[in-house]
């Protein structure tokens, strides 16, 4: 495993995101699998591991905590975040924060962020006087360094990154979203100011581990990398990236990271030019621009929101129209598209700014 070395710590290249645990078929965590993964992640080097108060419904924070039972605490790094959206007052930050380290079952978190931040939920912030709390925060000894994570548009990540003296920052990054919220200016801009990057999404939601056969024919005749690999290694090559998270569900996945983030050498020119043409191939496919968070959900009227935008990219990206046509049909009819009843909850939620209903129309029109 390499290790990237900033401040006062050292972190895995490959951070294990805690997000897409496996589950089982009623929804819940399977612990059994999601210990294995976790377990083989760190015999082979991976030191940080990257909850937050929502993933899995409030699950995730409990299952890592009864993995770290059975660890050395203090070999890794735990990190988790605030949902700013959740609190009123200072009062209940620290309520949260205190449910949080009782569900990890630790006296502290290394790293700890605010939470998925936008215009909106950063001027929630101002109000309720975080900034000035957090000094009280590090000083408790509960939380060792203070970060943030972010989705909404440059200028917002410029004003927020200069607001506090970061001990990191999280924004989403791959060859597809390069220009897209913080995006390449946002890197640029936390490197001059010396604040290391975790990246959030290097696979897009895992649309850049399965590519069309014409994208996945023209890495492949380069050389043996994964998909997958060529995206977290074109992230990797960033030096101020301290650590990639990927959302893993499964071994395979997990044994194919840890190869690439073994493996990883900073690309050449012609590799940089390969992964460029695969982006130009990929923009003109792509309909929805959903990474698949689930900020969105539960929709009040039960559409599967994601699991729709899923298969209608994949129809359209991978050239499986037909295929993906019925798998919308497959779906439970009170989770399709059609069910949408237009209230706009979903909208606000969204980081990515996706105008929900009006996307929701056109699979109804394209697959109905």
């Amino acid at each position: 495993m390499q290790y990237r070395n900033f401040k006062d710590f050292s972190t895995s290249l490959l951070g294990f995101g805690c997000m897409r645990f496996p589950t089982l078929e009623d929804g819940t965590i399977d612990e059994q699998k999601t210990f294995e993964m976790l377990d083989l992640a760190l015999d082979n080097g991976v030191n940080y591991f990257d909850t937050a108060y929502p993933y899995h419904q409030g699950q995730s924070e409990i299952v890592l905590g009864k993995w770290l039972q059975t660890i050395d605490r203090d070999s890794i790094y735990v990190t988790s975040k605030m949902p700013v959206w959740k609190i009123n007052s200072i009062e209940e930050f620290d309520k949260i924060l205190d449910e949080q380290l009782e569900k990890l079952q630790i006296d502290h978190l290394d790293f700890y962020l605010l939470h998925a931040l936008s215009k909106q939920r950063w001027d929630h912030v101002l109000e309720m006087g975080v900034l000035d709390h957090l000094k009280d925060v590090l000083a408790s000894g509960k939380v060792k360094h203070i970060g943030f994570s972010f989705h909404d548009d440059y200028e917002v990540f410029e004003e927020i990154i200069n607001a506090y003296p970061w001990d990191f920052c999280q924004i989403q990054y791959n060859y597809m979203d390069n220009n897209y919220q913080a995006g390449d200016k946002g890197y640029a801009l936390a490197k001059k100011l010396g604040i290391p990057v975790v990246v959030m999404e290097p696979v897009r939601g895992g649309l850049l581990a399965n590519v069309p056969d014409d994208i996945d024919k023209m890495f492949r005749e380069y050389n043996d990398w994964s998909n997958a690999s060529y995206a977290l290694r074109w992230v990797m090559n960033h030096d101020n990236v301290m650590c990639v998270l990927s959302g893993m569900s499964n071994l395979e996945q997990v044994k194919d990271n840890l190869v690439t983030a073994d493996t990883f050498m900073p690309l050449t020119d012609d590799e940089m030019k390969i992964i460029e043409k695969a982006r130009d191939m990929f923009l003109a496919r792509t309909k929805v621009n959903c990474t698949a968070c689930r900020y969105c959900m539960p929709c009040p009227f039960g559409v599967n929101i994601p699991g729709n935008f899923k298969v209608y990219n994949e129809g359209n990206i991978y050239q499986k129209a037909d295929l993906n046509k019925s798998a919308y049909l497959d779906m439970d009819e009170s989770t399709r598209s059609t069910a949408c009843k237009k209230c706009q909850a979903c909208v606000t939620k969204c980081p990515q700014h996706i105008n929900i209903p009006v996307e929701l129309a056109k699979i109804t029109k394209e697959y109905e």
